[in-house]
């Protein structure tokens, strides 16, 4: 059982990693691709604007964090 808990702990740290924002925002847009497809939508667009925009989020956040770090 120690296998297995740590196999899955490994894939967890693996997909999340250090934010599950990111994460979630691509299943989020991975489904949305998927549904617009089934419905005849022609979604190509959908993806690269996803990855920009949590691009866009992500970096954001993390100058937003550094803005309290006094540079040398």
């Amino acid at each position: 059982m120690r296998h297995v808990r740590a196999f899955a702990l490994f894939w967890w740290d693996f997909i999340v990693g250090d934010d599950y924002r990111l994460a979630v925002g691509v299943v989020i847009s991975l489904a949305l691709t998927a549904v617009l497809t089934r419905a005849g939508i022609s979604a190509w667009w959908l993806l690269p604007l996803a990855v920009l925009s949590m691009l866009g989020l992500s970096v954001f956040q993390v100058a937003r964090r550094s803005t309290h770090i006094s540079p040398r």
